[in-house]
């Protein structure tokens, strides 16, 4: 017997996708799970997610390119430090450059459907 995943799994699924070096959005990341009013419940999966090394939720941001995660990072900038570290540019707790380095799931990842897993 199967069990399908959960909205926080398939969206923590989702995160582990992002390239190296590149930002999503909480609402990209809803957008694409079919799920476009859930940017916030992406949000709380980022955060649960943190005793999990292999989910890159410092990759996930808000739609403007901005932090607002950064408060759920252990240590002082701990985001800003792990993107920064992957060469994203930031100033004032902001991405510079956000278009240009913006990973869109449901552009990227239209071959592959996460959203058809939940039926498995």
């Amino acid at each position: 017997m199967s069990t399908k995943p959960n909205f926080f799994e398939r969206a923590q699924a989702v995160a582990r996708k992002i390239p190296y070096g590149c930002v999503t959005s909480y609402g990209a990341i809803a957008r694409y799970l079919g799920a476009s009013k859930s940017a916030r419940t992406v949000g709380w999966a980022m955060n649960a997610s943190h005793l999990d090394d292999s989910i890159p939720a410092h990759r996930v941001v808000n739609s403007k390119g901005i932090l607002t995660g950064k408060h759920h990072f252990d240590g002082t900038n701990l985001m800003q430090q792990l993107l920064e570290s992957e060469g994203v540019r930031i100033e004032n707790y902001q991405i510079i450059s956000f278009q240009e380095i913006f990973w869109d799931p449901s552009l990227e990842l239209k071959n592959y459907s996460l959203k058809t897993q939940q039926n498995k």
